[in-house]
């Protein structure tokens, strides 16, 4: 089957999150729990068989983990947004709308890698509320599908790929920003575990809802006829029969 353009670009995040962020996952938590075992066991004056250097191996692709899934947040909204700036022609109706898209890309890729270089715990608050901030904007645009009616925690928000994917984005910068200080103080360091088990059951849910919703996107050239149907009562309009039969 041929794919347009237009689809191949919407199955770009779906495919980066299958083939990357996920596989991540799996590494980055058996990593978290060696950390923890050798921990406990150096503790309790045991011998451990698991490597010293797990703890920083566990850092480094815990970083790489939660700059994808701020990418990964940053493609998965592009697409329907660029597709609604073009289709209200905002840059000639309403240009400040799209100078505004513009700066929350620069704030918010700007501000991620700021965060990455920031030792003192100030600078590392701000840039990782400016990055926050500034995806919640550019996912809060207008032609981005949240499954709420339009109004936040309305509709089917809690089975919404776009509510889980935005909340596990925020949760993967609060991370960064707090990678300093797990080291230093043990409330830190259940913050870090309790949130980040919070963020699995998450990404848990991103597949689940993010599966689902693949099932509702048509192809581009299947749309015209796709959404004339009645999704309330799940029907469609009958096609027109083959010419030459009545």
């Amino acid at each position: 089957m041929d794919l347009a353009l237009q689809d191949v670009w919407r199955l770009l995040h779906p495919m980066l999150a299958v083939t990357v962020v996920f596989p991540s996952i799996g590494i980055v938590v058996y990593m978290a729990w060696q950390t923890r075992q050798r921990r406990l066991q150096v503790a309790h004056h045991e011998k451990s068989k698991i490597p010293p250097t797990v703890g920083q191996e566990h850092l480094r692709l815990g970083r790489w983990l939660a700059v994808a899934v701020v990418a990964i947040e940053l493609l998965g909204i592009t697409r329907p947004l660029l597709n609604r700036l073009s289709k209200d022609q905002v840059w000639t109706t309403n240009p400040t709308q799209g100078i505004l898209v513009v700066l929350m890309y620069i704030v918010a890729i700007g501000s991620l890698v700021c965060l990455l270089q920031a030792r003192p715990k100030l600078w590392r608050g701000i840039f990782a509320t400016l990055a926050g901030a500034a995806i919640v904007v550019l996912s809060l645009q207008p032609g981005i599908f949240r499954r709420d009616d339009g109004k936040l925690f309305q509709g089917e928000w809690f089975v919404s790929h776009w509510y889980y994917g935005v909340t596990v984005t925020l949760l993967m910068i609060f991370s960064l920003a707090i990678i300093q200080d797990i080291y230093r103080s043990m409330r830190w360091r259940v913050t870090h575990i309790v949130l980040n088990c919070i963020a699995v059951l998450l990404f848990i849910g991103q597949g689940m809802t993010g599966t689902r919703d693949l099932l509702e996107i048509p192809l581009s050239w299947q749309e015209p006829f796709i959404y004339q149907c009645d999704f309330v009562n799940k029907t469609c309009p009958q096609p027109a029969p083959p010419p030459g039969q009545s």
